[in-house]
């Protein structure tokens, strides 16, 4: 199994970036996944997550209508979309593999993450 992320990067406040997450070496299609991010100091938070078949989605409050989580079972890929970025997005952001099909709260429902890609917002 194999998640590897990019898209990272600096960004001013206001600005966007789209995350995206290869996933190789297991059946994509069948795994609900998720968003985690990692802020210095900090616990890891899930900041969204969505079903194997793309029919449900979450997002922790402080990110809905400003982030997007997609994927594309086709391509094997996760994708987050985030606007409006704010300096508290600041963090480490992994994509993680759920333990099966609908997603969980629960972080060790998750058994698989990538190493992750950094996303830091400042002026």
């Amino acid at each position: 199994e194999r998640l590897v992320e990019s898209g990272g990067g600096l960004v001013q406040p206001g600005g966007s970036l789209r995350l995206s997450c290869a996933a190789s070496g297991f059946n994509f299609n069948l795994y609900a996944m998720g968003w985690f991010r990692r802020a210095p100091g900090k616990a890891s938070e899930l900041v969204a997550a969505i079903n194997s078949d793309d029919d449900r989605t979450y997002y922790t409050d402080s990110v809905k209508g400003r982030f997007t989580i997609a994927r594309d079972n086709a391509l094997n890929t996760l994708y987050l979309e985030m606007n409006n970025l704010k300096p508290e997005d600041t963090a480490l952001y992994s994509c993680a593999k759920s333990q099966g099909p609908l997603f969980s709260l629960a972080p060790h429902s998750y058994g698989y993450w990538g190493k992750g890609t950094q996303v830091t917002v400042t002026s």
